[in-house]
C-alpha cells in the first residue's frame, strides 16, 4: 500500500511539473514566452484581420462607398473575423458561448486594435493607396506591406501580453 501511495505521489508530481512546464512555454503562468509562441498568436489575429480587411474593401468598393466608410467596414470585419477564429477554437474545446465570447474579447482586443491601427495607418499614409482599386497592383502591394508591418509591430505586444498571462495565454487555458 505504501509503495502504491509513493508511486501515485511521484506520478502526481511529474504531472504537475509537466503542466508547469507546458504553461510556462505558453506564458500562461507568466514569465518568459518564446517569439514563436508570440508569432503564432499574432499570425492567428493577422489571419482574421486580413480576411476582414479584404472583404470590407471588396464590399465597400462593390457598393461604391467612399474611403472612410469602406475603411470602417474593413475594420469592423477585421475585428469580427479575428474574434470568430478565436471563438471557433474555444467553442470546439466545449466552452459555453458566453464564456467563449468573454475569452475571445479578452484574448484578441488589444492585438487586433494594434494590428488595425498599424495596418490602416500604413494604407492611409501611403501615397495613392487609399484611391487604389482592387484591380490595381498598388492596392495589393500596400496591403501586403501594411499587414507585414502590423505583424512585426504586434508580435512584441502579444509576447508581452502572453508573458503576463493575458491575450492568447487565456485562450491556451481552454485548449488543454
Amino acid at each position: 500500500m505504501e509503495q502504491h501511495h509513493e508511486h501515485h505521489e511521484q506520478g502526481h508530481q511529474h504531472h504537475e511539473r509537466g503542466h508547469q512546464q507546458h504553461g510556462h512555454a505558453h506564458g500562461v503562468a507568466g514569465g518568459p514566452v518564446s517569439w514563436g509562441t508570440a508569432a503564432r498568436a499574432t499570425l492567428h489575429c493577422l489571419t482574421g484581420c486580413a480576411i476582414g480587411e479584404v472583404l470590407g474593401m471588396i464590399i465597400g468598393t462593390a457598393l461604391g462607398w467612399g474611403n472612410v466608410q469602406t475603411m470602417i467596414l474593413a475594420i469592423v470585419l477585421a475585428f469580427f473575423f479575428g474574434y470568430a477564429l478565436t471563438l471557433r477554437g474555444i467553442l470546439a474545446a466545449g466552452v459555453d458561448l458566453r464564456t467563449a465570447i468573454r475569452v475571445a474579447l479578452a484574448a484578441d482586443t488589444l492585438s487586433i486594435a494594434v494590428m488595425e491601427l498599424i495596418d490602416n495607418g500604413v494604407i492611409a499614409l501611403w501615397p495613392g493607396a487609399m484611391d487604389a482599386h482592387l484591380s490595381d497592383p498598388l492596392f495589393w502591394i500596400v496591403l501586403a506591406i501594411a499587414l507585414a508591418a502590423a505583424f512585426v509591430i504586434t508580435t512584441p505586444v502579444n509576447k508581452w501580453m502572453i508573458g503576463r498571462g493575458k491575450g492568447h495565454a487565456v485562450v491556451h487555458q481552454y485548449h488543454h
